[in-house]
């Protein structure tokens, strides 16, 4: 007999990436939306940061462009809330569903930070004593998130008392958290509103990402780590807290991959309830003409990039692969793709020339007035720009990792190489002064991804590359690269569209050696196996869609909802 699921009449999510485009977990909400919204219309909404700046001594509201204000909506809400000290702005998320989202100031809470942590610690035991950095910032939104959803719920009370539909007790609501820099709104929901399911999910703990992070190796010794004390090792200790009292308390604790729930039981001390991992929403992705047009405009201006900063004339047939993500040098394995780019400059079975770009933002002064000319003047060029591995100055030119790391093993970029690497150290938002195309546009461009994660609790830039149809090499320290193992039965290999490598705390060059030898052979397939290649990716990225994925959530709201009623029941 099939367990019929409880579901929940309003799911209340928050972020600080709800209307606010940082990092991943942007993602995961923003294409997450869409199959939400179309099952439960309007009742998903989801809460994010009003980012209000102090100008002047005076606060002012700095314009989110994913979000697009409508004060009709819950117009009496809204009233009441401003009445009892929220500051609110309700509209929609404009991402594919346009869910509703209301994003809160929470600046005037941190008068009473203090008064905040001191319950916390009453209540949890949260250690903020040692916080420092972005903790007082992401809780006082956690805060006035939970604010947000209490005020909303009361609201909510009254008006089905008024309308005589049914008791507010019958209302089946999901409070969900993300991330340690929502949990403290967790904790308080849990309290104050024990009628409400709680999750939590973690997209990746806070210790593990800083022990691999700081260079220390994370999965041979995870059995024998510490959480507790290495929080206080890496000064970390109040993240840490909250992030491990959340994962005790909710009523389902989540994360995204097998790999992160191991993490969780040994860092955390906790399993998780369920796994939800992170899907795709692949009306980003366009169709047929329209695709072939917008992958050949990406192939022009990308080539184009490089024959202006390289002084060359590369054609359509030279090899364009990249690398991207959050600059995190060593777990996002950048420095093991510079590796393997220098290696495979030697490399004789090398069939094609290669031109392979980091799109990781770095700290960026400002684009190359130098390429920029070049670009504007529609010219060719056959003598290289200064300083030919990078298109914007960055400010911290001699201390960056990745022009570091070429200096040192000499790549310059020269007329004979047959790899060229180049460094594009920005956001592709579409204004960057250079590529001026946004992320998506140009990532369908690439003939090869590669993304040889050490720390990646999921993965979604390989997951983004598949959806384009462009073939990647990941590796199985990745929770997408498990997942694509998973299905395959066995390890990717190229030809699957996905190539999952074997990478451990200390097989780097082994790692380096095995992507050199993949592009090696990628360059030497024929047109019809590249074409096979590209179907195969595209056709996994399928099995990755939310509407493949969504159940694991709807597991999760029953599991919340549940323990809520049975919470409610012993009181």
């Amino acid at each position: 007999m099939v367990k019929r699921l409880l579901k929940p009449d309003y799911i209340f999510e928050s972020s600080w990436e709800v209307c606010n485009k940082v990092g991943g977990i942007y993602t995961v909400l923003s294409t997450r939306a869409k199959t939400l919204q179309a099952a439960h219309q309007d009742r998903v909404i989801f809460i994010g940061p009003g980012l209000w700046k102090r100008q002047d001594g005076n606060y002012t509201k700095e314009e989110s462009p994913y979000f697009r204000e409508e004060q009709s909506l819950f117009a009496d809400w809204q009233s009441e809330a401003k009445e009892n000290g929220l500051n609110v702005r309700v509209g929609r998320w404009t991402v594919p569903g346009e869910p509703i989202a209301i994003l809160v100031d929470f600046m005037p809470f941190f008068e009473k930070k203090n008064e905040i942590y001191g319950w916390l610690w009453e209540n949890y035991g949260v250690d903020s004593l040692h916080a420092y950095g972005d903790y007082d910032e992401a809780s006082m939104f956690s805060y006035a998130a939970a604010l947000v959803v209490e005020s909303f719920y009361h609201w909510l009370e009254n008006e089905e008392t008024a309308n005589r539909k049914s008791q507010i007790s019958d209302l089946k609501v999901i409070y969900h958290a993300n991330e340690w820099m929502c949990g403290l709104g967790a904790l308080y929901i849990n309290k104050m509103l024990p009628q409400i399911g709680t999750i939590f999910t973690t997209h990746a703990t806070s210790i593990g990402r800083s022990i691999a992070g700081n260079m220390k190796p994370l999965y041979d010794y995870l059995f024998a780590y510490n959480g507790d004390q290495m929080a206080g090792e890496l000064n970390m200790q109040s993240k840490h807290s909250i992030e491990k009292q959340t994962a005790h308390h909710v009523d389902c604790f989540t994360t995204v991959s097998d790999i992160t729930a191991k993490e969780c039981v040994e860092l955390l001390d906790k399993p998780v309830d369920v796994v939800l991992p992170n899907g795709f929403d692949d009306s980003f992705v366009p169709k047929a003409a329209q695709f072939t047009r917008k992958r050949n405009a990406a192939r022009r201006k990308l080539l184009s990039i490089a024959n202006a900063l390289l002084g060359e004339q590369l054609g359509d047939d030279t090899l364009i692969i990249s690398t991207s993500g959050r600059y995190e040098f060593r777990n996002k394995g950048i420095d093991v793709f510079v590796e393997a780019m220098n290696r495979l400059l030697r490399d004789r079975e090398l069939k094609k020339k290669v031109v392979a770009f980091i799109e990781v933002p770095g700290w960026v002064g400002e684009p190359r007035k130098d390429l920029q000319e070049r670009l504007k003047s529609g010219k060719s060029y056959d003598t290289p720009l200064e300083v030919p591995q990078v298109t914007h100055w960055l400010h911290n030119m001699s201390h960056d990792n990745v022009l570091g790391m070429m200096k040192y093993y000499d790549m310059h970029n020269r007329k004979e190489d047959q790899v060229k690497v180049i460094f594009l150290p920005c956001y592709l938002d579409g204004k960057d002064g250079i590529v001026d195309m946004t992320y998506y546009d140009v990532v369908l461009g690439n003939d090869l991804c590669i993304y040889p994660s050490y720390y990646e609790p999921w993965g979604y830039t390989p997951l983004e590359a598949v959806a384009f149809r462009v073939p990647c090499i990941t590796t199985d320290l990745a929770g997408f690269g498990l997942w694509a193992n998973s299905v395959f039965g066995r390890y990717g290999e190229i030809a699957d569209g996905v190539k999952v490598i074997h990478r451990t705390d200390y097989n780097y060059s082994e790692v380096a050696d095995i992507i050199k030898d993949t592009v090696a052979q990628f360059s030497a397939f024929t047109q019809k196996q590249v074409d096979e290649c590209r179907k195969k990716a595209g056709e996994l990225s399928k099995k990755a869609l939310w509407s493949e994925f969504i159940k694991f959530y709807y597991e999760a709201y029953d599991m919340a909802l549940r323990k809520a009623g049975e919470r409610m029941k012993s009181e």
